[in-house]
């Protein structure tokens, strides 16, 4: 056998295994196919997990999407119950009123978390949404065949026990969301009115969430009930009483005839109106035809003294 072609056989097989290491090489460097990266992005989008963990289900689940989201929930509902334990005591001061008006009813809730960071997010801001529908729809069973003006106050045990529309608790809710996004949270607090036909209900939130358009949020807000006003303006009228309450923080109501007090009252009606400081709230009430019944403010992470 000559020299040359003992050269050329030993560059044919070398070239085959440099060949092969080629394509494992590309295979191991890129595990990943285009339909699998379409799945991975698909999951990332829907779930809001981190590209690790969908990746993860995938694998486990061989690609069957369905199955990987719900393992995903599953697993971060357990990691959201551990880390709840853990961040029990951590300050969750910061999150967003949220405020939804739907016919004759109203509701208003609270839900903490720990950083303004977190608020933001948009999985926290369906929690939010979340709470808000919960809580009216416990209204209107608790208020089925009642009529009249109807007020509730909800404390943190009350609305954790609260169900969603799949039957899911709020406390599991509230589990999912910290194993998601890893920090403190609460649902503080919520009130929900009912009036009667001839009643409105006015409200207002500041520092709101822009995009939000079904549940209203930001850091304050506010609820009023009221009779009368001109016809067609009592959507003006309610904000505007709203936005007082807010800005001015009343902490009861008082009479159409106190005596204003100064720059230190805290009764709603003889305080001087925050969009005409020249009138009293009782004055500009007075000159619209209508009168307040009873209010509501909420301010996130405030101490809680009561509801006026």
């Amino acid at each position: 056998m000559s020299i040359t072609y003992l050269f050329r056989s030993i560059r044919t097989e070398f070239s085959k295994v440099c060949n092969i290491q080629y394509v494992q090489s590309l295979h191991t460097g890129c595990p990943l196919l285009a339909a699998e990266k379409e799945l991975l992005l698909k999951l990332r989008k829907s779930t809001g997990y981190t590209f690790v963990n969908c990746k993860k289900a995938l694998e486990t689940f061989d690609n069957d999407i369905i199955q990987a989201e719900t393992w995903l929930h599953e697993q971060a509902q357990k990691e959201g119950w551990s880390k709840a334990s853990k961040l029990e005591g951590r300050r969750a001061k910061e999150g967003l009123i949220g405020l939804f008006v739907g016919g004759r009813a109203a509701v208003m809730v609270e839900v903490n978390c720990e950083t303004d960071f977190v608020a933001r997010n948009e999985k926290f801001q369906q929690l939010v949404k979340d709470v808000a529908f919960a809580t009216m729809a416990h209204h209107h069973v608790k208020t089925d065949g009642r009529t009249g003006y109807m007020k509730s106050l909800l404390a943190a045990e009350d609305l954790s026990k609260l169900n969603l529309g799949d039957g899911a608790s709020l406390a599991d809710q509230m589990a999912l969301a910290i194993g998601r996004l890893g920090e403190n949270m609460s649902v503080r607090r919520a009130v929900t009115v009912g009036v009667p036909a001839g009643w409105f209900i006015g409200s207002y939130i500041h520092g709101g969430v822009a995009g939000q358009s079904d549940v209203a949020m930001g850091r304050y807000g506010a609820l009023v009930v009221f009779q009368g006003g001109k016809d067609g303006a009592q959507g003006i009228l309610g904000r505007k009483l709203g936005q007082h309450i807010v800005g001015e923080a009343p902490v009861s109501l008082g009479n159409m005839d106190d005596i204003p007090c100064g720059d230190a009252e805290t009764r709603l009606l003889p305080q001087s109106f925050l969009p005409d400081p020249s009138r009293t709230v009782a004055q500009y009430l007075t000159e619209q035809g209508a009168r307040v019944l009873d209010f509501v403010r909420f301010q996130c992470g405030e101490a809680i003294s009561g509801c006026a």
